[in-house]
């Protein structure tokens, strides 16, 4: 199969809701925007809705992390690409940047880390072994893109110096 370099699966308008005082979208609906994009993506895999119907398999995001590097405010379309990191039998490691459609501009990025669940026992579980060779084939097509530098990222405060 020959897959979209990055998937640019997900767009949308931001709505007055999900503004805050500053007048900007809220931190909680970054987060949104990027679930509806990671909704996308799963579907694209086929490890969406249609198969968490069709079996006792589903994924459960475990750890993500937002980089916040321009605002966007009511009323703004934004659209997030996604690109498969890397996954073994039982994680999924993608990153997801969102994008000023009108400007063009990147205004946030989430890198996020999935696990495979079997609903029926609440236990991380293997993945089918079709769902394994078709991210094999996502991952193939993605590594050819240019390195991603927000991954792996930690928070931290340069330590002071005292004189």
């Amino acid at each position: 199969m020959i897959h979209p370099v990055p998937l640019k699966l997900w767009q949308e308008t931001i709505l007055p809701e999900w503004t805050d005082y500053n007048r900007h979208m809220n931190v909680a609906y970054y987060t949104l925007v990027f679930d509806h994009a990671v909704d996308a993506f799963f579907s694209y895999i086929g490890l969406g809705r249609e198969y968490r119907e069709a079996t006792t398999g589903s994924t459960f995001a475990v750890e993500h992390h937002i980089t916040y590097n321009k605002e966007v405010v009511e009323g703004d379309d934004v659209r997030c690409e996604t690109r498969l990191v890397g996954f073994d039998d039982k994680r999924l490691h993608h990153y997801h940047e969102m994008y000023h459609v009108a400007d063009g501009y990147l205004a946030a990025t989430c890198e996020f880390l999935s696990l495979h669940v079997d609903l029926s026992t609440r236990r991380v579980a293997p993945m089918p072994a079709e769902k394994i060779d078709a991210l094999a084939s996502l991952l193939d097509a993605h590594r050819k893109l240019p390195e991603i530098n927000n991954l792996g990222r930690v928070i931290k405060v340069p330590k002071l110096r005292l004189s």
